[in-house]
């Protein structure tokens, strides 16, 4: 459904009045496509701290300025008006760091391109120095601020490198286990949030782990040799992420249930995807999407779910227990078997959707909040025990206000709401989500497990 309020505001008498009222000013998200593959504007390359842990003079910076230049934009110390920033920050191990992080960004931020990127780069506080573990969770707060303030469509993030205090050599501030290698395992982090592809998530904290990447040998295809398997593909957010799979070179397989097979069809066909029409509570799910896949699956993609709203009071018991055996316990029970038999092949993906009312909560929904808020744990739980066991990373994408046939039925007031309270001041689409899916899914994101995605452009919900 058009957003009427996105395209006023684009118009000079819009611009005029929601000024003058003070309204929101929602900027047009820039999004990837074969026209615009990347940002305008060049990447800047900044540092905060003494001994920076990503210092261009260490075997990890040098690693990262390989993996910057591998971003698609030039790289450089100065610019009047960058489309995207990176500021490593693993050397601010004191309060009096926190310094460094305002002069390096205070004379960028109003000269950032719009739709333009802010990552920084922190990394883990310790859990034996608490002047270092300040200083970087400092870099949450900071982060989560300046991508409510920064506006015209621009995002700012924070990755954590792994990295360990060394309390004895205080110049080198933080080492970082595996120097270049660290490095390289933030390329696909860094490739998706210096990209359109990022555009609607903001004010995320994502960690990494010291996992070695698996090389991606065509970057325009690097899912190709890969099976892809997506619930829930036959409309919506599971019907984008099926088609964002493919482009990227997976052979799908797009399972829905079988009371919507014409419209799964219609969806398989035009990606080139097969077509599973399956109830993915059925008890023999995990051996027939197995079955279909004898080649085993590189990405599981769990999207099916369903609502059944009403305050506790007044839910039944079905409302409750069919919520929850869709959303959670089908997903729970066919991973299980699935990763016990094979079927999601060593370096595969499984990514899981939750939802910020899984973190926020949501009136009348506490049986949908409870099954995603669920997938968050599970995702936190198994991540690194599959990653141990089974080669297998799992991650989760948590939507918002995403613009579908659903919140297109929501009423006009409620709709608005969910669209404004965020620090985009807009809905998300369902490519959004399916972007997010796809960097979680690609091989050289062994690094990124058991992280959950807010897709929500930072909603005030929950944050």
């Amino acid at each position: 459904m058009a957003d009427r309020y996105l395209h006023f505001t684009g118009t000079a008498p819009g611009r005029f009045l929601t000024r003058r009222l003070s309204l929101p000013q929602p900027a047009p998200l820039r999004r990837w496509s074969l026209e615009t593959p990347q940002l305008e504007g060049p990447l800047l390359h900044l540092t905060a701290g003494s001994g920076a842990g990503a210092g261009a003079d260490t075997e990890t910076g040098a690693g990262l300025a390989e993996v910057l230049a591998g971003v698609g934009l030039p790289v450089v110390g100065r610019a009047d008006r960058p489309g995207a920033v990176v500021l490593d920050a693993t050397g601010v191990t004191t309060a009096a760091g926190l310094g460094d992080v305002h002069a390096a960004l205070h004379p960028v931020v109003r000269t950032l391109a719009p739709g333009g990127r802010i990552v920084v780069l922190g990394t883990v506080p310790s859990p034996d120095d608490h002047h270092q573990a300040a200083a970087q969770q400092a870099l949450e707060g900071f982060v989560r601020s300046l991508g409510k303030e920064i506006g015209r469509g621009s995002t700012v993030q924070l990755v954590r490198i792994p990295g360990v205090r060394v309390p004895d050599v205080p110049a080198s501030g933080i080492r970082l286990p595996g120097g270049g290698a660290t490095a390289q395992g933030a390329a696909s982090t860094l490739r998706f949030l210096l990209s359109p592809r990022s555009a609607y998530v903001s004010g995320q904290v994502i960690e990494l782990t010291d996992a070695t990447p698996e090389p991606v040998t065509d970057p325009a295809a690097p899912l190709a040799g890969r099976t892809a398997l997506v619930t829930g593909a036959a409309r919506g957010i599971g019907a984008a992420v099926a088609s964002v799979l493919a482009r990227d070179g997976a052979r799908v397989i797009a399972l829905d249930v079988p009371g919507v097979r014409e419209e799964l069809e219609r969806t398989a066909a035009r990606l080139g995807a097969t077509p599973l029409p399956l109830d993915i509570t059925a008890p023999d799910a995990a051996d027939r999407i197995a079955a279909a896949a004898p080649d085993g699956l590189g990405v599981l993609v769990h999207n099916a779910g369903i609502t059944r709203d009403r305050r506790l009071a007044n839910m039944a018991a079905d409302r409750w227990t069919s919520v929850v055996e869709v959303n959670l316990d089908s997903v729970l029970r066919t991973t299980d078997e699935l990763l016990k038999g094979g079927a999601v092949t060593r370096g595969g993906r499984i990514v899981a959707t939750a939802s910020i009312a899984g973190i926020a909560g949501n009136n009348g929904q506490t049986n949908y909040a409870a099954s995603k808020a669920g997938i968050i744990g599970l995702v936190r739980s198994l991540g690194p025990r599959a990653a141990a066991d089974h080669g297998v990373t799992v991650n989760a994408v948590a939507p918002g206000f995403i613009e579908t046939k659903m919140t297109a039925a929501v009423p006009f007031f409620i709709r608005e709401a969910g669209r404004r309270m965020n620090s985009l001041s807009q809905g998300g689409l369902p490519v959004d989500v399916a972007e997010a899916v796809a960097w979680f899914a690609q091989p050289d994101s062994t690094a990124v497990n058991g992280q959950v995605l807010r897709v929500c452009g930072q909603s005030l919900l929950g944050a």
